[in-house]
């Protein structure tokens, strides 16, 4: 998708709407499944939190005692500087990194982080396998990875109405809240256009990882991965 080559700046553009725009569009939904993507996380040192954007699994970790100190990456400046007050707001900021930076190559050592995690972020990968074996990388050994990312119903009748929904709802929903005609375009695109469940997994194992699984939230709508290095 050529649009993923412009990816930072389109987050930058929309940075001070998005949070807003994901919990309109997800019915405050969204806020759950981060909940329950941290449950699946084992207690950790350093966690690198990859495309951090505007810091929500980051907070959601630290709150719930999952990490000690969180590095987030991620190419939008703009979202990471409201991810830093939100950090600050909650009483982290001692505990977040942030670095503007690719997560396709990333400044990291190898072996570095006890975990891994990205919430809404391997679709905006403009190559995943390069993404995934990058991520692995930089865990150590025996080092966990947290994928939470949009997927598809595979119910038909679901399937029906979520489709009805991007095609007819969402787009409304896109210009009262969003105001940016080519987000609301790349975020329809690359959530339809992208890889889910067993398809996933083989993309996990392919890049390295170890005993890949993977749990579907509200009916298919949303996906948690997890893997071992």
């Amino acid at each position: 998708m050529d649009s993923k080559k412009n990816i930072g700046a389109l987050f930058d553009r929309i940075a001070s709407r998005y949070d807003r725009f994901n919990h309109v569009l997800s019915l405050n939904i969204d806020r759950s499944w981060r909940r329950k993507a941290v449950q699946q996380l084992r207690n950790s040192g350093r966690v690198l939190d990859v495309a951090i954007g505007t810091a929500d699994l980051a907070v959601e970790m630290l709150k719930r005692g999952k990490a000690r100190k969180v590095e987030g990456i991620d190419l939008s400046r703009k979202m990471m500087e409201i991810g830093k007050r939100k950090v600050a707001q909650a009483g982290f900021s001692s505990k977040v990194t942030f670095v503007e930076g690719n997560a396709l190559q990333m400044p990291y050592e190898d072996g570095c982080f006890d975990a891994a995690t990205c919430a809404f972020g391997v679709r905006n990968f403009s190559d995943l396998d390069k993404g995934l074996s990058e991520i692995h990388r930089v865990l150590r050994p025996g080092g966990q990875l947290l994928i939470l990312e949009f997927s598809y119903p595979t119910n038909k009748k679901i399937r029906a109405v979520y489709n009805f929904f991007f095609t007819h709802i969402m787009p409304l929903v896109g210009r009262v809240v969003g105001r940016e005609k080519a987000a609301f375009t790349y975020f329809r695109e690359s959530v339809k256009g992208f890889i889910w469940g067993e398809a996933m997994v083989e993309r996990l194992y392919r890049a390295g990882f170890r005993n890949p699984s993977y749990k579907t939230l509200t009916f298919g709508i949303a996906t948690i991965y997890t893997a071992d290095k």
